[in-house]
């Protein structure tokens, strides 16, 4: 049975290789994940309305509140069918009612099943897209908190000042929405370095995949305990970058 001090540099070389491909996977993850989020957040607060031109037919009706069915289903269409907002709440509400580990596999094996596609070789690329897709979900809500928390009187005030709504929401309410959803951004990529974890699950070589080989062919505990110092190294540089980054955007108030 070999030594701690025999097994250490072993470990700790193969775990390199295995952080390399966990950086790797986070900071592709999140360069999509957070504009696709922004994105999806406008769709979830979308207000367009294909229906929206029956509106000036509906004045006539009752104003006490006195609708027969078929003019409360008028109504609904009229006002509040929103197709693209439906369709996105419940996209966001899938992804985040189902386990990370079920959208890995089915994002790596679905296509086979489903389409007789291949399995892709580089497993980065759907280990990437499940990511994506299931982080930018959770962004989506960060931002729409924010973005709907804002005064409506901002706004106004932009209007007054001649700005559009594409400039005031670029330069005056995307700034502050930033800076107020920070912390739960924070929180969300600290999470995300330790959802790398999951990758293990299609056989994505990442750290913890990597450090199970070795536990398993070493009859050790080791690797675990090395590959947590890591996961533990890595999540207090990404809360210290994070912290600089809200404490430079602290002059919106």
């Amino acid at each position: 049975m070999t030594t701690f001090s025999e097994q250490f540099p072993i470990v700790f070389q193969a775990l390199n290789v295995g952080f390399l491909q966990t950086l790797k996977l986070f900071f592709v993850t999140l360069i999509g994940a957070i504009p696709l989020g922004l994105i999806i957040s406008f769709g979830s607060m979308s207000r367009w309305s294909p229906l929206g031109f029956l509106r000036p037919y509906l004045k006539n009706l009752p104003k006490d509140g006195k609708l027969t069915w078929w003019q409360k289903t008028q109504l609904w269409f009229a006002v509040d069918f929103r197709p693209i907002r439906l369709i996105v709440r419940f996209v966001i509400w899938v992804v985040r009612g189902t386990p990370l580990m079920l959208q890995l596999l089915a994002v790596t094996y679905g296509p086979y099943y489903i389409w007789e596609v291949p399995v892709a070789r580089n497993k980065l690329i759907p280990v990437v897209i499940a990511f994506a897709i299931n982080y930018a979900a959770y962004f989506a809500e960060i931002y729409r908190g924010g973005i709907e928390s804002m005064p409506v009187g901002q706004y106004e005030a932009a209007e007054v000042l001649g700005y559009t709504k594409a400039q005031t929401f670029i330069h005056i309410i995307l700034p502050q929405v930033f800076k107020r959803v920070m912390p739960s951004i924070t929180n969300e990529v600290v999470t995300l370095v330790k959802d790398t974890s999951m990758a293990f699950t299609v056989s994505y070589q990442e750290m913890f995949t990597i450090g199970k080989q070795i536990s398993n062919s070493e009859s050790s505990f080791m690797p675990f305990l090395v590959a947590g110092v890591f996961y533990f190294v890595f999540n207090a540089v990404v809360d210290f970058v994070m912290g600089r980054v809200e404490k430079r955007m602290s002059y919106y108030k």
